[in-house]
């Protein structure tokens, strides 16, 4: 497991995790098609429940296509800039425990290198 070092304290939040939510037209495979913004909701209630949210901590927050949709659904953690590939409550539960609280990535829910859209 990698660990990362606290970002100076120049940074407003120590992390910031950002879930693709985007909705793509047709039969285009997109993040939304598997229940990211259900993801982006428990991990900010997971976050919450733990204190971990607020200033100099971690903050959650909704984007639009990370252009990736090949590995989706897909999250982002800055500043590390560590991809997520995730499936289910669980393994964004382990994101928010290893990564966000501690620090820790979780290298078996890494987007492969090189995923694209």
């Amino acid at each position: 497991m990698s660990t990362f070092a606290t970002p100076p304290a120049a940074s407003y939040y120590e992390r910031h995790i950002f879930f693709c939510t985007n909705q793509r037209e047709g039969a285009n495979e997109c993040c939304a098609n598997h229940a990211a913004l259900d993801a982006f909701e428990h991990c900010k209630a997971q976050a919450k429940a733990q204190g971990l949210l607020g200033a100099g901590k971690v903050r959650v927050n909704r984007a639009g296509c990370l252009d990736r949709c090949a590995g989706g659904p897909i999250a982002v953690v800055y500043p590390e800039a560590v991809w997520y590939t995730y499936l289910d409550k669980a393994d964004i539960d382990e994101i928010v425990s290893s990564h966000l609280a501690g620090g820790v990535v979780v290298e078996r829910l890494l987007t492969p290198p090189g995923v694209g859209r």
